[in-house]
């Protein structure tokens, strides 16, 4: 007789407890948190930086740069004059809970009311981990393909919002739009989704506007 036992399960429950502990204390601390989760070269890095120009008069923002290594987006981010912290993972694909609540410690939210976690780049393990944010977005670029939301499902499923980037390009890479979207909400009909371009500024205005109302509804629940 032998017993099996689900590591996994075992792991992404205790990750699951972890991420409501956070969640909860970032309510306490009226900070907003944003987990921002997408392909390298999805255009991760572009989009905050549309989202934070629009927004960093009104809110004092944060951002918390997770990577395998290197610090070219904390640097990028940080000539936008807001507070930017880059993490490091070691070697591993995504963040879990007790990273990111790591990584809020040596942050420090005290002067901030809104903060995003640019996740590391996949389409797999971020979405399989909650890190305790209000809201996940997630964004597919238009080069990688309409046929993601069969790929990478759970990607879709749990976030709150999609970004449709780099939609200049729709043409150039027969990028069916409306077909991405049929498959996304078929897995997850409450998702939003937008589509931008980080060149030209396609859709920010929209999409800033629905965060607005998500962070409005948010202080009031």
């Amino acid at each position: 007789m032998y017993k099996i036992y689900e590591t996994k399960e075992r792991v992404t429950a205790d990750n699951d407890k972890e991420a409501e502990k956070l969640r909860s204390y970032l309510k306490e601390k009226n900070v907003f948190f944003v987990n921002l989760m997408g392909s390298p070269g999805a255009g991760k890095t572009s989009t905050l930086t549309r989202i934070i120009n629009a927004l960093k008069d009104k809110y004092n923002i944060g951002v918390m740069e997770a990577d395998v290594d290197s610090s070219v987006d904390a640097e990028t981010i940080s000539k936008l004059g807001v507070k930017v912290i880059q993490l490091h993972s070691g070697g591993l694909c995504h963040m879990d809970a007790d990273m990111t609540r790591r990584g809020v410690d040596m942050f420090g939210i005290e002067d901030l009311d809104l903060v995003f976690l640019e996740n590391i780049g996949n389409l797999v393990c971020p979405a399989e981990f909650d890190v305790g944010s209000a809201i996940r977005m997630m964004i597919l670029s238009v080069p990688e393909g309409d046929d993601k939301p069969l790929k990478y499902p759970l990607m879709f499923t749990v976030s709150d919002c999609m970004l449709i980037n780099k939609i200049d390009t729709k043409e150039i890479f027969d990028f069916n739009e409306e077909l991405c979207r049929e498959r996304a909400k078929k897995l997850n009909p409450d998702i939003s989704i937008f589509p931008v371009s980080c060149k030209d500024g396609t859709g920010f205005d929209e999409l800033v506007s629905w965060l607005e109302t998500k962070i409005t509804e948010w202080r009031n629940s």
